[in-house]
């Protein structure tokens, strides 16, 4: 009897498993990285749109610069909007800070701290936001994150360790560049609380930090939609 209800539970354990798969193979991880395709296929088109809408908007500034019955002091103030609105290119010396992930081996590097868990490995969202806040702090004239140029309506957004900016997904080790004087940009990076309890698990168990001086450097203007997008209740 014990032997016919092993088949028997064997029996309705390969029925249960045949009627989930329904032919495919349920081990696979064909699913997750269908859906990993898709979001990077959706990240690059963004990004090619980006660059449509950006060469679209020069294209319409020219022509309205031709003939649009403004002063001298109106073009004047246009363009210190622009760059104020960050939607030109930035042309002056520059000061990046990249971030990195620890290996995922990692283990504490000094004495008195415990055993990381895997969050501690990785950079999170206060991270990055904090190198930008300083940033502006230290007097930065624009910014930008990898290879987007940020506007005052920027979020930069993470979800795990996968940064979701501006509608595109970048994933580590993350670039930050300021144009600004390096010295005061520097200082800002220093002073920083924030900076500096991150520095605690640099030292502690290995996550990347690097500044850098990059010299001379241009910015790109955000290409990017400027129109503002919030929540809606639901009638």
């Amino acid at each position: 009897m014990l032997t016919a209800a092993v088949f028997a539970l064997a029996g309705l354990l390969f029925f249960t498993s045949f009627n989930t798969a329904k032919g495919t193979n349920i081990r696979t991880d064909a699913s997750l990285l269908k859906l990993s395709d898709l979001i990077e296929e959706r990240s690059h088109k963004n990004g090619k749109l980006d660059e449509s809408n950006g060469s679209l908007r020069d294209d319409v500034e020219s022509l309205a610069e031709r003939d649009n019955g403004g002063t001298k002091a109106d073009d004047a103030r246009l363009k210190a909007l622009e760059k104020n609105a960050g939607t030109k290119k930035l042309s002056g010396d520059a000061v990046s800070v990249t971030l990195a992930d620890a290996p995922p081996n990692a283990t504490a590097k000094l004495p008195g701290y415990p055993e990381p868990q895997p969050n501690d490995l990785v950079i999170h969202q206060q991270d990055l936001q904090a190198v930008v806040n300083a940033l502006w702090q230290g007097g930065a004239e624009g910014i930008k994150v990898m290879d987007q140029r940020l506007i005052s309506t920027s979020a930069v957004r993470c979800v795990g360790n996968t940064l979701i900016l501006q509608g595109r997904v970048y994933s580590p080790p993350y670039k930050v560049t300021a144009v600004g004087d390096p010295e005061k940009l520097k200082t800002a990076l220093a002073a920083s609380p924030e900076i500096q309890n991150y520095m605690l698990y640099v030292n502690a168990y290995g996550l990347g930090w690097k500044v850098d001086d990059d010299g001379a450097m241009t910015l790109p203007g955000y290409s990017g939609t400027v129109d503002l997008h919030y929540a809606k209740p639901v009638e």
